[in-house]
């Protein structure tokens, strides 16, 4: 979500505690302009313009024709929504409306927070090609140095001023690379330090894709992390058996 941190995943304590999404100076957290490398990654618009200028609240990705794939918390409590794949979205651009459907075991525990949702739009995207879906149990033995692409609408600068953190957002697509920290039964923990060369993700990218390297397979989708975006990008793993099994309502798994 936007604003304010996202949900604390219960007692995951130090591990899971923090905001949503991310995406810390240099846009997406060390990251750049995504412009045309990810058209199937798009993003929740409000219904009314935010206090900055902007309207992108969440991001997600198209898993097929009608399917938009997000995080559950990003519901703002509204069945009806908003759905933009402009990589620069301005108010006026075209916007697909659509059905918001979460795992009905959400919030979950910290072992699985069930954090998954999609989007079932009214019409067929046409012109843009579907992401692809991770098979069963694919990311259990992930290499340390393994990588991942995060891409979302999020905040893409953190400024500290004597009144505390501030996250400044431009409603532009944006896309970075980090590497693999750990892995868990349900949980991907991606660096996202720039003195590591990683960049990652901030309030704003919850429910937005990190594919597996280069590829356009989504290993898992943006949930929380540090409270400022500058360390942890902690993503929700789509090969699970709970991920599958709500998916498999909505689009044919591989």
């Amino acid at each position: 979500m936007r604003r304010t941190p996202l949900v604390v995943l219960l007692a995951a304590a130090c591990l899971l505690a923090g905001p949503v999404v991310a995406g810390p100076a240099s846009a997406i957290t060390n990251g750049s302009l995504d412009l045309n490398g990810h058209p199937a990654v798009g993003g929740l618009v409000s219904p009314t313009q935010y206090s900055d200028g902007t309207w992108i609240y969440c991001s997600g990705t198209l898993i097929s024709p009608t399917v938009f794939l997000t995080a559950a918390h990003c519901s703002e409590n509204s069945e009806r929504v908003l759905v933009t794949f402009d990589a620069d979205y301005e108010d006026g651009d075209k916007l697909y409306g659509g059905t918001f459907s979460s795992d009905p075991g959400y919030p979950g525990t910290s072992a699985d927070s069930h954090d998954i949702a999609v989007v079932e739009l009214d019409k067929p995207v046409k012109g843009i090609t579907p992401a692809l879906l991770p098979t069963a149990g694919s990311l259990s033995s992930l290499s340390s140095n393994q990588t991942f692409t995060s891409v979302g609408y999020g905040a893409y600068e953190v400024t500290n001023s004597p009144g505390g953190h501030q996250y400044l957002y431009d409603d532009r697509r944006m896309v970075a690379v980090g590497t693999l920290n750990a892995t868990n039964k349900t949980w991907l923990r991606i660096s996202m330090n720039a003195s590591t060369g990683d960049g990652g993700t901030c309030y704003g990218d919850s429910g937005g894709p990190n594919f597996l390297g280069q590829s356009d397979v989504i290993a898992a989708t943006t949930i929380t992390g540090d409270a400022v975006c500058r360390s942890t990008n902690v993503t929700y793993r789509l090969d699970t058996d709970s991920a599958r099994a709500f998916l498999s309502r909505f689009v044919t798994l591989p």
